[in-house]
């Protein structure tokens, strides 16, 4: 059991607390608030001067199969050997010793989302795990969390320059129909099965994984820069009644009203990154602004390693000094990513009965001189500075 005393505590959900205390027991928060009854056992944490925030949470990652270092060797992120992979997962892929995931927790985010890149037009299953663990299995929050899907320059340039499909925008969209439409069939000839055994198709892993799409059981997130893929990935969600997120979503101020209306949401960055290609030519701090302003919920990401992920926290601090209201830059790195994969109920905000992934800082986090101090992921201190 773990008292913590004295604290700024930013809850997210229910404001601050001044001087307040959070009790850890069971790898749950026991309790939040004032003048609250400690039990004798507990391990006494005084923050006087400290504040104390939920563990922040980056929707959208390649820790672990995207690993520093050792270049090719560690990079499990693309099966760029088809343009339609969508039974290869994430998972099995995941190297719980990356640096990414120590940087992760010794920056304060305690909860990832880890998905395959976008080089293929479907890429794989992703996963949500914590960031601190010996073993995946040890680390899993979620196994299955969606599947990621791609628009824009990379599958077009990827497989182009294999002379095969794509090589346009209608290519990859034509090919994301085509194995959706072939899904639909696939799920048909098992409900006909299930009344003449004889009618049942073989297990085809590709299939089993697309219908989980088709009965809304994961969404597509959709890695979508401009504009118009944004648009694209929307008409395509549409047709097929699918749940979808935007991932990146660099263009989005363009059309914020448009996804606003249409209800999804956003996945945002990496913003603190260079215009490296032709689609983040009006990347900036302006698509946050503006998505929030339209009410579209936003979520911070960093894309680990395109950035480094213990440098989230400075991401949004930038996005407060470009004009992101700062209420909305700790829910987009808190209870909006836990909400956008789905596992708001665990993580996200500082509540009874929620995981206790908690963060206590040297002071303001938005201030870039304060320090992590302490990181507890399930209850257990997993980082201190010396």
């Amino acid at each position: 059991m773990i008292a913590i005393k004295n604290a700024k505590i930013n809850t997210i959900t229910n404001g601050f607390i001044d001087e307040g205390t959070l009790i850890i027991e069971g790898g749950k928060i026991k309790a939040i608030g004032h003048d609250l009854e400690i039990p004798e056992d507990a391990l006494i944490i005084d923050a006087t001067d400290k504040w104390l925030t939920p563990g922040l949470i980056d929707a959208h990652t390649h820790v672990g199969i995207m690993e520093e270092t050792i270049g090719w060797a560690g990079s499990d992120v693309n099966e760029m050997t088809n343009p339609s992979t969508p039974h290869v997962r994430a998972l099995d892929g995941i190297n719980p010793a990356d640096q990414g995931f120590i940087d992760a927790y010794q920056g304060g985010v305690t909860t990832v989302q880890i998905m395959p890149g976008s080089g293929n037009v479907i890429g794989g299953e992703m996963s949500i795990v914590k960031t601190y663990g010996r073993i995946v299995e040890e680390m899993l929050v979620k196994s299955l969390s969606g599947l990621k899907v791609a628009f824009g320059e990379n599958p077009k340039r990827v497989y182009g320059d294999k002379k095969q499909m794509p090589s346009t925008r209608m290519g990859t969209a034509a090919l994301l129909r085509e194995n959706l439409i072939n899904a639909k069939n696939y799920l048909n000839k098992k409900e006909q099965g299930m009344k003449d055994v004889s009618k049942l198709p073989d297990i085809d892993l590709k299939m089993e994984t697309l219908i989980k799409v088709l009965k809304k059981e994961i969404p597509i997130r959709a890695h979508a820069h401009r504009a118009d893929d944004i648009m694209t990935a929307m008409r395509i969600a549409q047709e097929f009644d699918l749940d979808l997120t935007l991932e990146h979503c660099t263009e989005g101020h363009k059309i914020a009203d448009i996804i606003a209306e249409k209800g999804y949401n956003a996945a945002v960055g990496p913003t603190f990154t260079s215009r490296s290609k032709i689609e983040l030519g009006d990347k900036g701090w302006h698509t946050l602004v503006e998505l929030d302003k339209a009410g579209v919920p936003v979520s911070i990401i960093t894309d680990h390693p395109i950035i480094p992920i213990e440098y989230i926290i400075v991401t949004a601090a930038l996005a407060v000094r470009e004009g992101l209201d700062e209420d909305t830059a700790w829910r987009a790195l808190t209870i909006n990513p836990a909400k956008h994969m789905g596992v708001d109920d665990r993580v996200g905000s500082l509540e009874s009965g929620k995981d206790a992934d908690v963060v206590l800082w040297s002071g303001n986090p938005f201030d870039y001189r304060s320090k992590v101090e302490m990181t507890i992921i399930d209850g257990n201190i997993v980082y201190q500075r010396d």
